[in-house]
Formats: structure tokens, sequence, C-alpha cells
């Protein structure tokens, strides 16, 4: 019967296993920041959506009431 388990892990191999598993998140987490950050420097002219103008929105009315009064 072979055994399930070999053992512990020799500290190299026990590097390599979290560098194998959490390794790519990192470098995606880097890749995805460094080029948010490229291209807020390309595009200065971009809004961002948090920072919307409240007196350039259009206020929202509820088109029920449009219409009750629309009735009158």
């Amino acid at each position: 019967m072979t055994p399930l388990h070999l053992g512990a892990l020799h500290p190299v191999e026990q590097a390599l296993t979290l560098v194998l598993a959490f390794g790519p998140f990192v470098v995606l987490a880097i890749v995805v920041w460094l080029r948010r950050r490229s291209d807020a420097r390309t595009d200065p002219t971009e809004v961002d959506p948090t920072e919307v103008d409240p007196t350039e929105v259009e206020p929202r009315t509820d088109p029920r009431t449009e219409q009750a009064q629309r009735d009158r």
C-alpha cells in the first residue's frame, strides 16, 4: 500500500509552492496597477465618475408624477 503522505516538505519546496500558488495573482495585480497608472497619465481629460458635478446632472423625476401632472 502506498502512503498518501510522504512527509513534510523541504523549505525550498514550501517556498516554491507558495510562489506557484500566489505568484500569478501578485503579477496580475501589479500589471493592472501599472496599466491603470499608464492610462491615467495618457488621458487626463477622463473624468472620475465619483467626481460628478451635481449641477450638471438632471434631477430624476418619477414618470408617474409627470403623468399625473399632465392629467390635471
